[in-house]
């Protein structure tokens, strides 16, 4: 094994054949230093900037997305922040989104199998788009090597909280590197999304059709539990209630939640850099991200990182 790789951690991330699992999140921001900087305070090791690419059918050449991004790799999924660079459709799309409010505008779906999830989405009636073929550099010991994924999305607006799209990682020896995987912030993984909206039953219903996955009640919530990782759904009055933000618009992806090793100091350190943390039980608090980034952060013990929504 190269020594730069964590081959176990890479393979951890593909679901097994039929599985789905949360396998990143995706801040759309004006300014990605100024966003990868508020990533660093918070105790975040965060990747180099990538410029993205794609081909729009296969046969199609390979051209500029008008996109790039930063990441915070962990060990169960990841974190980006995705700002415009150039003038492209994709690149008017985010800019759109972040007219709406700069925050979480993307939740990617971990698959082995995009085309039948796209199967599937045509059953349900969702009339899902060719598979998208995305590309990036990424940097290694070794010298500049390409990621690759495979990306299956529904046409723009269609599901109405933002980009809810699958996501198969072709590369992720590449992108989960070992240099990229510990944060003085303790943070482990992605345990879940909270997605607030007017009506989350008829949301919930939605997104079963979407994954094939049955959401639950939970409490005041609905639950969507992948393989790894939880989708909620939450009204105004709840994410106002529970995690102390006010909804800018709805529907608003407003936040995410987060595995840790310790909350002690990730709590300190926020506290010590005047963030306001919010107290939601033992092992678990919450922090209001700064406008560059936008949305709200939960951090938890591992297995406790998701709130009680009573």
């Amino acid at each position: 094994m190269t020594a730069w790789k964590n081959d176990y951690i890479a393979q951890c991330q593909r679901p097994a054949s039929g599985a789905l699992v949360l396998d990143h999140i995706a801040h759309f921001v004006p300014d990605g230093e100024a966003a990868a900087k508020a990533l660093e305070l918070f105790g975040f090791t965060v990747t180099p900037f990538s410029a993205q690419s794609h081909r729009p059918t296969p046969e199609a050449p390979l051209t500029p997305a008008g996109t790039g991004n930063r990441c915070v790799m962990l060990r169960r999924g990841y974190l980006e922040i995705l700002t415009p660079t150039g003038q492209t459709p994709i690149a008017d799309q985010l800019r759109q989104s972040i007219q709406r409010y700069t925050g979480i505008h993307l939740i990617a779906l971990g698959t082995s199998d995009p085309e039948a999830d796209r199967a599937r989405l045509d059953k349900a009636g969702f009339a899902p788009l060719p598979t998208l073929a995305l590309e990036r550099p990424i940097g290694t010991p070794d010298g500049d090597q390409t990621a690759r994924f495979a990306v299956q999305r529904v046409p723009s607006g269609t599901m109405p909280e933002g980009r809810v799209q699958f996501v198969q990682q072709m590369t992720p020896e590449l992108l989960w590197q070992r240099r990229w995987l510990d944060h003085a912030n303790r943070c482990f993984g992605l345990a879940g999304v909270f997605v607030c909206v007017a009506d989350p039953q008829e949301a919930a219903e939605r997104y079963t059709r979407y994954t094939g996955i049955r959401a639950e009640a939970q409490g005041a919530a609905r639950r969507l539990a992948t393989a790894r990782g939880d989708l909620l759904f939450l009204t105004p009055d709840t994410v106002k209630r529970v995690l102390g933000v006010e909804p800018p618009t709805l529907p608003w992806i407003a936040g995410y939640a987060l595995d840790c090793s310790d909350t002690v100091i990730p709590r300190s350190r926020l506290e010590m850099n005047d963030f306001e943390t919010r107290d939601l039980g033992p092992g678990r608090f919450a922090v209001t991200a700064p406008p560059e980034l936008g949305g709200v952060m939960v951090f938890g013990l591992i297995g406790k990182a998701i709130p009680v929504f009573g």
